[in-house]
């Protein structure tokens, strides 16, 4: 009968090796594939916590005990670990290996050492967030693939005027809407949101195209008027207590004016972000500006859905396009006045020509 030390060390490296080679193979996604310099940080991150793990057990203990030609599962194989018919089916196999043999180290490192136990458990569940993150990122890049005009409207003077110029937003090719109102007392919040709902359902209906609904702030609006989402600034409650209450069937976007925040929003599972203030604007103060120079951090790093904020109208399109850039979020060029059609064509235009497969 084996040495049960001995076996154990074989054993814990083995998954050690698994583990490692999940990491790289995750790692070369985020890397190549997204072009993610966040989430590939991330799982570098992850791999260099796993190493220091493994430092703690012998490395000449463990090579000692290894018996690949000995080993009896390099035998015992399915059809289905040959076949990967996307690079999705890739990184799904290797979040699979990473989370089992975690696993495996969880359980038989506790007899070497108690506390590694609890260290490899804690790199377990980072492994189930990043995998659950990444997941959600594809699929809201899908929901927000089309979409590049973001327009930010006020309740208005009275629901008539809220719905004329909702409607007229609407027809003119809007592709998300965001209520964004101050003044208004919580009734009448609540009121123009439900409004809105039936004015994109309506529009959604006729056209047959995705239009989205958001709302600014409040998490218990955007739940009574079934809203798409909600959008929150950097002083309001953070994504992930904000996910915590809503679930995953709200879109939750978040204000960036740095990088730093930028980061925190993808690894706290923001669904998009908008990114400024850009240029000043009319609608919203503010004491700093971060300029074109942050959005073309943002376009280089970030995979998130982006939408460049403040001040963005006709005059100054170009300077978005040329960050890098294909999406925006307006107010003061769309006002209940402004020339709609006109408008959100020239944007579209201006961000489509400029549109490749890595912006933002």
């Amino acid at each position: 009968m084996p040495d049960e030390q001995n076996t154990v060390l074989r054993i814990i490296d083995a998954n050690l090796n698994r583990s490692f080679e999940a990491l790289r193979t995750i790692e070369e996604y985020t890397r190549f594939i997204l072009d993610e310099q966040i989430l590939t940080k991330t799982v570098k991150q992850m791999r260099h916590e796993l190493q220091g793990l493994a430092q703690q057990i012998s490395f000449e203990q463990r090579i000692l005990a290894r018996d690949s030609a000995g080993d009896v599962g390099r035998s015992v194989t399915t059809s289905s670990e040959y076949q990967r018919d996307s690079v999705s089916q890739v990184v799904l196999a290797a979040f699979g290996r990473l989370k089992q043999s975690l696993r495996a180290l969880e359980e038989y490192s506790k007899v070497i050492a108690a506390e590694l136990g609890g260290a490899f458990e804690r790199l377990r569940y980072q492994t189930y967030d990043l995998e659950k993150l990444l997941i959600s990122q594809q699929t809201v890049k899908g929901i927000f693939k089309s979409l590049t005009v973001y327009g930010l409207v006020t309740g208005g003077k009275s629901t008539t005027d809220f719905q004329s110029h909702v409607s007229a937003l609407l027809q003119s090719g809007i592709d998300i809407l965001q209520l964004r109102d101050k003044q208004l007392d919580d009734r009448s919040l609540v009121a123009r949101a439900r409004q809105m709902r039936k004015l994109v359902d309506r529009e959604i209906e006729r056209s047959g195209r995705p239009v989205l609904m958001i709302i600014n702030d409040r998490l218990d609006i955007a739940c009574v008027a079934k809203a798409d989402g909600v959008h929150l600034g950097q002083t309001e409650i953070r994504v992930e207590d904000a996910r915590r209450i809503l679930g995953n069937q709200f879109l939750i976007g978040v204000s960036t004016h740095n990088p730093e925040q930028v980061e925190q929003a993808v690894q706290e599972g923001a669904d998009y972000i908008g990114c400024g203030p850009t240029f000043p604007s009319s609608t919203k103060e503010f004491s700093d500006f971060a300029g074109t120079e942050f959005l073309a951090w943002v376009a280089s790093n970030c995979s998130l859905p982006a939408f460049a904020i403040g001040g963005i109208d006709m005059g100054n399109i170009q300077e978005i396009a040329d960050a890098g850039f294909s999406r925006v979020a307006v107010s003061g060029c769309i006002g209940p006045e402004d020339d709609h059609r006109s408008v959100i064509e020239s944007l579209k235009n201006i961000l489509t020509s400029n549109l490749l497969p890595s912006s933002k």
